[in-house]
């Protein structure tokens, strides 16, 4: 099976425990869950036009409502009327350099909550140049593969973790990536990157609150202070467009409704339990998509918040 390929990862978890059943993150992620279900948050999003039909989709699926936009007055116009937002860099149109850090800085401006998919970080100097603009208006998730999050954290110059945890030697771990836009890094070299940055961006934050997640075999995502690792989900999520951007997407949808730590974990879990229901469901690719944005549909809020969460 397909899944096969991420088994490796979740059995070297041995260590971790898996978070009580009464534990009142699982509590708050029911709740999330079961509020964007009764209240349709919208989530706006100014995204990867490759995707962008699958992120709109996912968001519904998920829940929630849609609005896709590439001009920054329809953003700014539409943050009235959105719980939160999305930046997905995953395709460049030369105008959007200045576009998104206008964005950016009117979200800022406005304490609103977004988050931000730093797809294909390093490569090309206009995507430098906008993802290196965010870090004077930073968002409130960054959601990325671990290359992504090493690297963002590398063109923000963020320094190593307190604790010192950044290698053996005490230096920061560096990408060996992007390949494309896939991760060339697994998910655990970029776990101190992770933490810097949910850090950082929380400072940003009106209510000191973030988080980072970084997608991989087994999902990490952290708030700079506590750090939990998802293990589950479809290999089959690689063999399609925009897993990644849409999970995105979806992210801003909980951020909506609940806080930055509980949106991040509450999205990854969904598409963990969405990606296996999908892959039991479909025979390749085109119809895993479809069964996927079904699981989306299906997975109950219950379902979501009793996911394996290890800590």
């Amino acid at each position: 099976m397909v899944n096969d390929a991420y088994s490796s990862a979740n059995n070297n978890l041995s260590s971790l425990n898996d978070l009580a059943s009464d534990n009142p993150l699982r509590k708050r992620i029911r709740e999330a869950a079961q509020t964007v279900r009764d209240t349709t948050p919208l989530a706006q999003s100014f995204t990867n036009f490759v995707t962008i039909n699958l992120v709109a989709n996912a968001q519904l699926a998920a829940g929630g409502a849609a609005a896709m936009s590439f001009l920054p007055d329809d953003i700014a116009d539409g943050e009235v009327a959105s719980g939160a937002s999305y930046i997905n860099v995953g395709t460049l149109l030369p105008f959007y350099e200045d576009a998104l850090e206008e964005i950016a800085r009117h979200f800022h401006a406005d304490h609103h909550r977004w988050v931000l998919d730093p797809v294909a970080a390093g490569l090309g100097t206009t995507r430098t140049d906008i993802l290196k603009s965010f870090k004077v208006a930073p968002p409130t998730i960054i959601r990325g593969n671990a290359s992504e999050i090493i690297k963002l954290r590398e063109m923000w110059e963020l320094p190593a973790d307190e604790d010192g945890s950044s290698d053996k030697h005490g230096k920061s771990k560096k990408s060996s990536g992007p390949v494309g836009v896939e991760s060339a890094d697994d998910v655990e070299a970029a776990e101190e990157s992770a933490r810097v940055l949910a850090k950082f961006i929380a400072k940003g934050d009106a209510q000191g609150q973030s988080a980072v997640a970084v997608s991989g075999e087994t999902d990490l995502v952290t708030d700079g202070e506590h750090t939990y690792r998802l293990p589950g989900g479809s290999a089959m999520m690689t063999k399609i467009t925009g897993a990644g951007c849409s999970l995105g997407g979806v992210v801003a949808t909980y951020l909506a409704v609940a806080d930055p730590l509980t949106a991040a974990v509450a999205a990854s879990a969904l598409y963990n339990r969405a990606s296996e229901a999908g892959e039991a469901n479909s025979h390749g690719p085109g119809s895993f998509q479809v069964a996927f944005l079904d699981g989306l549909w299906s997975t109950t809020p219950e379902q979501i918040a009793a996911s394996p969460i290890l800590a």
